[in-house]
């Protein structure tokens, strides 16, 4: 496929669906993000999983402080939690009116090892920042919170107004035409899927995804930008999961 192709609905990139990661994508979509064992069960038949495999699978991430156990009620660890509030904000983004200031953070810390510059470049990445050149990170004030009180012991933070037009800043920080591409592709795919397996594949995709969207104001996207969509579609598979799990812990 040509470098400049559009990727096609069956060229998506999905993830082999085990016990585990079945288990995670169910409790992180849940509000309490909690099941009975025996609600799991039910909830992971569809998707070929037997009990004893689910049952050997709790243990591990029991073990592993991936989950946290409360007689039978298998619930998510704080880790877990957070992972799912950075869930939650991809698909439900707090954002205001952007009146043109940017946000700019620069690290100022020195002497640092490999694996600290790795988890600051993750920490400023999720704060859906975007690196100008090494240590300078960028990205419109559009959005409704405040960095971290922690940046200021590695970084300084500003407000900025770059003399660059701001559509093309936002088009040179992020992949913008391909981040689109696929998310495209990922609303062809979930809209084909029949299969159980084949739509939580694909909606586990659609939220990966979602994590990766910077959230720019309108005036900076390209068009036919596919983020409002994939946020519908994939609220109405949650809507339609949990319901489906309530409704097996009734009938069990």
């Amino acid at each position: 496929m040509p470098n400049n192709a559009s990727p096609q609905a069956d060229e998506v990139e999905l993830r082999p669906l085990s016990a585990r990661s079945v288990v995670l994508s169910l409790l992180l979509g849940l509000h309490p993000p909690e099941l009975p064992v025996k609600d799991l069960v039910g909830a992971v038949e569809p998707f070929g999983i037997a009990a004893s495999t689910l049952r050997a699978a709790l243990s591990r991430m029991t073990a592993a402080g991936d989950l946290r156990r409360a007689d039978t009620v298998y619930g998510l660890s704080d880790r877990l939690l957070d992972r799912q509030r950075r869930q939650d904000d991809a698909v439900h983004p707090g954002t205001r009116s952007w009146g043109g200031d940017w946000e700019m953070v620069v690290v100022t810390a020195t002497g640092r090892g490999a694996a600290e510059r790795a988890e600051l470049r993750t920490a400023l990445t999720r704060l859906r920042l975007a690196e100008l050149r090494e240590g300078v990170w960028l990205r419109p004030a559009n959005l409704r919170r405040t960095l971290p009180d922690t940046l200021g012991e590695v970084a300084q933070c500003y407000t900025a107004r770059p003399g660059n037009p701001a559509r093309e800043l936002a088009a040179d920080l992020w992949p913008l035409g391909a981040w689109a591409d696929s998310g495209r592709a990922l609303l062809a795919h979930v809209a084909g899927a029949h299969s159980p397996s084949d739509r939580f594949a694909g909606f586990a995709a659609v939220v990966r995804h979602l994590l990766a969207d910077p959230v720019l104001p309108p005036e900076l996207l390209p068009a036919d930008w596919p983020g409002e969509r994939l946020r519908a579609a994939y609220a109405d598979y949650r809507r339609e999961l949990a319901e489906d799990v309530r409704a097996r812990g009734l009938r069990a």
